[in-house]
């Protein structure tokens, strides 16, 4: 999924755009058009400012958009919701998931975990996602502590897969539960 412009650049943009329309108009003796392209320049550029200083760029989405459209109405309205959250931009937040990985106790105040990518996984009729995380400073043996109580926050009968290769990633999976399965195997058997 590729990243767009930003709403906060946009709006930088046009408003540092009616700065100088305006500049230009006062300088060149153009009384009508230089007041409101300045006065109305100058607010909008300072917003979108304000509002860069605070972005958070959306989280790596590695799915095409036309595996989004099949595998995404297939897992649990919990996670689409999840999905949609994290690969939008965010304003006046540190990190992606910040009071979910507060509630979880996996946040540190100085250096909160950072979701980098998301990927929506699909295998034999099972749907799940993986989520990529830089810890920063929260020990991977914190993470170990809160695994079973990770597959059941994000969505119902989920369980949590954690694959830490570096003191840099943790790799959180979340897949329909063991028990879930079983109960699938068990209703197709009886529909026979």
């Amino acid at each position: 999924m590729k990243k767009s412009l930003s709403p906060a650049s946009i709006i930088s943009i046009i408003g540092g755009i009616l700065t100088v329309i305006g500049l230009i108009s006062y300088f060149g003796n153009a009384a009508n058009l230089s007041v409101p392209t300045f006065f109305y320049g100058v607010p909008i550029l300072l917003i979108g400012l304000a509002l860069k200083n605070s972005e958070l760029s959306p989280a790596k989405c590695t799915n095409s958009s036309k595996e989004l459209q099949k595998i995404k109405p297939k897992i649990p309205k919990e996670l689409q919701d999840l999905v949609d959250d994290v690969t939008r931009w965010r304003y006046g937040q540190r990190a992606h998931l910040e009071s979910s990985l507060q509630v979880l106790k996996l946040w540190d105040d100085s250096k909160p975990p950072q979701l980098t990518e998301i990927v929506l996984l699909e295998k034999e009729n099972e749907y799940g996602i993986k989520m990529k995380f830089n810890p920063n400073g929260v020990p991977l043996e914190k993470w170990e502590e809160q695994k079973d109580r990770l597959g059941r926050f994000f969505a119902k009968n989920f369980q949590a897969i954690l694959i830490s290769n570096s003191a840099e990633q943790v790799e959180l999976t979340l897949l329909p539960s063991i028990t879930n399965k079983s109960n699938l195997v068990e209703i197709n058997d009886d529909s026979k």
